[in-house]
């Protein structure tokens, strides 16, 4: 691992770090704090054991892929993503008999996770039709919504009660509230699916968008607030630290030369567990914001997925064999080949950073904006 690789990693440890360590010299860290961070450590290291025990399981299933990037190079498993899902799984529900959670939105959270590992498994394995997918993907996230019982209000700016002389604050949208969270999950399950084809760039999209998620519901942290905010932040918070410790267990085997391949798995898995923890902290909206270039990727790509123009599987930049570095190509509509032919070519890890430090600005911006709205807006 390069100087700027270990910078970069850092980085994303010590944000929400610094954070807990502020919690503890207030003397405001719970203590669930402290017991899931050492339950998620143990599932960090057994998850490790498990992909490396998985690897030749795989191989010998045919469940593997030829890196596209690196011509001549022997195929690698894939679809490891059905080690970290079953992981993740036992760790929240082993969390979950420890502090006895009983909240009904958290067991549906868990059963929509579990639908999409099933569902993205059985991608990898039968390549499913879009459509079918985008389906199964609609009756995944059912049972978390008919479990939502939070607010369903939505803050009115503030320039906007100036604009119609209005006191209120919120407004009610009732059932197109449930709407939007229902299409954004969905949305979420597969963005990170389409945002893809570079080595490390799927986890590491999820693990950047996972500390941000972490880092705001420690920010929501307050000892002496006794609202339901602080259960949902709480939740929140035993829901994202397994799906972090595991991520990064992953991204050990999917980094840059890659040794496995995460698959459907992995990605569907990832984008549910971003969606049930943004529905269950009740900040889907600040989520959206975390998404920023998953939507645009979304956005470059729409043309192509709608079929104006025509689109290959794989949508992958071209690689010059000489100098080892990938370039953009006009007809791939979407950010990876966009970005290539803005900054020029680049190989392919430096191309992986790239998009994750621009996925890590924009989650930045996502803060400066909710700060921007509370203040001014």
């Amino acid at each position: 691992m390069t100087l700027l690789e270990k910078f970069l990693l850092s980085i994303l440890f010590l944000l929400p770090l610094t954070q807990i360590i502020n919690l503890f010299q207030q003397g405001a860290l719970p203590l669930y704090i402290l017991i899931t961070i050492v339950v998620c450590i143990c599932c960090y290291f057994f998850t490790l054991y498990l992909i490396k025990e998985t690897m030749p399981l795989l191989l010998k299933a045919g469940i593997q892929g030829r890196d596209l990037h690196k011509p001549g190079t022997d195929p690698i498993p894939e679809s490891i993503g059905i080690v970290s899902g079953p992981m993740y799984l036992g760790c929240v529900i082993l969390l979950q008999i420890v502090y006895q959670i009983k909240l009904s939105e958290f067991n549906a959270g868990i059963t929509s996770i579990c639908f999409m590992v099933l569902l993205g498994f059985m991608d990898d394995v039968l390549n499913v039709r879009w459509r079918v997918k985008i389906y199964l993907s609609f009756v995944s996230i059912l049972p978390l919504i008919v479990a939502y019982s939070g607010s369903t209000y939505v803050l009115i700016p503030k320039f906007v009660k100036i604009v119609f002389s209005t006191a209120h604050t919120a407004i009610d949208i009732g059932i197109f509230y449930k709407i939007f969270v229902t299409f954004f999950s969905v949305f979420c399950t597969n963005s990170i699916n389409i945002l893809a084809g570079v080595n490390g760039l799927e986890v590491g999209q999820s693990i950047v968008i996972g500390v941000a998620v972490l880092v705001l519901n420690l920010l929501r942290l307050n000892p002496n607030d006794a609202s339901m905010d602080q259960e949902y932040a709480r939740f929140s918070i035993l829901l994202i630290l397994p799906f972090l410790a595991v991520s990064f267990a992953v991204l050990k085997f999917n980094w840059c030369p890659a040794k496995v391949f995460v698959g459907d798995t992995y990605t569907y898995f990832s984008g549910m567990v971003l969606a049930v923890v943004a529905v269950i902290g009740h900040f889907p909206e600040m989520l959206a914001l975390f998404f920023i270039p998953q939507i645009l990727n979304f956005l470059f790509s729409l043309p192509q997925l709608l079929g104006f123009f025509p689109m290959s599987r794989h949508r992958l930049p071209k690689l010059n064999q000489k100098t080892g570095k990938l370039a953009g190509q006009k007809q791939h509509h979407n950010l990876i080949n966009f970005w290539l032919r803005i900054v020029g070519p680049k190989t392919e890890k430096m191309l992986c950073i790239h998009i994750l430090v621009f996925q890590a600005v924009c989650c930045v911006a996502a803060f400066g904006i909710r700060y921007l709205y509370r203040e001014f807006l």
